[in-house]
């Protein structure tokens, strides 16, 4: 059976190719994966395993999902595990004897881009899907629920790996999903939402000697911007997931300083907490935008959502909550605390345009460490959450977890 440092060898092999988006992208690491699975089921050649099935799935140009699944005996929900392969570019900034793609080790900490997200978690996922066939073979049997780990492209960037994948009827409404993003040792059920705009201003050009010819784009857009901040400081708060949140990534206007700008754009991330909604932030920008054309006459504003993800909110009766938690408190002696991911993941993709209320997310490594230099993971945190993906496994397929929520 699979050892205790299995996943921490293959995060470190995990580590070394580059899967960065943009930048390399899946391709290398996805055949990685396709042949080290292959290479098993080879190795344990016991006919049940032809029942495996192998899938790939092109989303984009050279790059594809991959999904293995082992079918299940009886019609319950299967288990799936679904972790993305591509990372968020490597960046600069790193210590110069910690190369990003070094997968260096020190005092038990494996460095490198992708070390937590989620390379760590998506090994731990390997290490639970190998158990599976190998325990499949030993039994001589199917479980009796089904079991599928889906390895994904694109979620550092649109997630257009996962709505393929909802797309190609791999994942639905009924499955049990599980994500396994850095989530500092919790058990993380709910997902602000996360909703795109770029608002645009259109002025009128002058010597900035005589600004009262022209029309200032920029004047016009900070405008928007104070009014958005104004706003939002008003939204009221969710009990779990706290307050709505407004960021200005980015903003662009003018082409000379001595020019009244004529053209303003800025780049609008929002991360919506319940009532608020995509909608009820629609509203909030057109009067924005109506207040800024006002306080700056001959300026005409427009805007497009160009990212729409529906907060999700924790189901208390999630039969996959009830058997992750009940195995993570067994597995480290704690009582695993229950919170929500900040960010946006695979599964919160799947649950928003699904409605499936039983996804989540349970992974090494913490948040705080993601997309930044010297990204690294513990060693104690895979070793635990193999073991919490080998036990849930376990429970949901063969054991009497099997039976709850079927």
């Amino acid at each position: 059976m699979v050892d205790t440092d299995f996943a921490w060898r293959l995060t470190q092999g995990l580590v070394r190719i580059d899967s960065s988006d943009p930048g390399a992208y899946e391709g290398e690491i996805e055949r990685y994966i396709k042949a080290l699975v292959e290479e098993r089921l080879a190795q344990l050649s016991h006919p049940v395993l032809h029942a495996v099935q192998v899938e790939e799935l092109e989303v984009l140009p050279g790059r594809r999902n991959l999904m293995f699944t082992v079918p299940g005996l009886s019609d319950e929900p299967r288990l799936v595990y679904i972790c993305h392969m591509d990372t968020v570019t490597l960046g600069d900034g790193w210590d110069a004897d910690i190369p990003p793609l070094g997968a260096i080790v020190r005092d038990d900490k494996l460095y490198g881009r992708g070390a937590c997200d989620m390379k760590g978690g998506l090994a731990c996922a390997i290490a639970a899907l190998v158990h599976t066939l190998e325990r499949v073979a030993a039994d001589g049997a199917l479980p009796r629920r089904g079991f599928s780990l889906i390895c994904s492209v694109d979620e550092e960037d649109f997630m257009r790996g996962s709505e393929a994948a909802i797309d190609a009827g791999w994942v639905g409404s009924r499955e049990w999903v599980l994500d396994t993003e850095p989530t500092d040792g919790q058990i993380q059920v709910a997902h602000k939402g996360r909703t795109w705009f770029e608002i645009e201003m259109a002025g009128v050009t002058a010597h900035a000697s005589q600004p009262w010819k022209g029309a200032d784009a920029v004047a016009a857009i900070a405008e928007v911007v104070c009014s958005l901040r104004r706003t939002f400081a008003t939204l009221p708060l969710h009990e779990e997931l706290g307050p709505s949140t407004i960021t200005f990534g980015q903003i662009e206007g003018g082409y000379r300083p001595y020019v009244v700008p004529d053209h303003a754009k800025v780049w609008v991330d929002m991360r919506l907490t319940p009532p608020t909604d995509t909608a009820a932030a629609t509203r909030m920008v057109e009067q924005a935008i109506v207040a800024a054309e006002a306080a700056v006459p001959g300026c005409h504003g427009s805007y497009t959502v160009t990212g729409d993800r529906p907060a999700i909110e924790r189901d208390p009766a999630s039969p996959l909550l009830a058997a992750l938690k009940c195995t993570a408190d067994d597995v480290t002696g704690t009582d695993t605390t229950v919170g929500f991911f900040t960010g946006y993941t695979d599964t919160a993709v799947i649950a928003g345009k699904t409605g499936n209320r039983n996804c989540m997310s349970y992974g090494p490594g913490s948040l705080a460490l993601a997309h930044k230099p010297n990204e690294y993971v513990p060693h104690a945190d895979i070793v635990r959450c193999q073991q919490v993906l080998i036990a849930l496994a376990d429970n949901t397929l063969w054991g009497a977890d099997s039976q709850v929520g079927a």
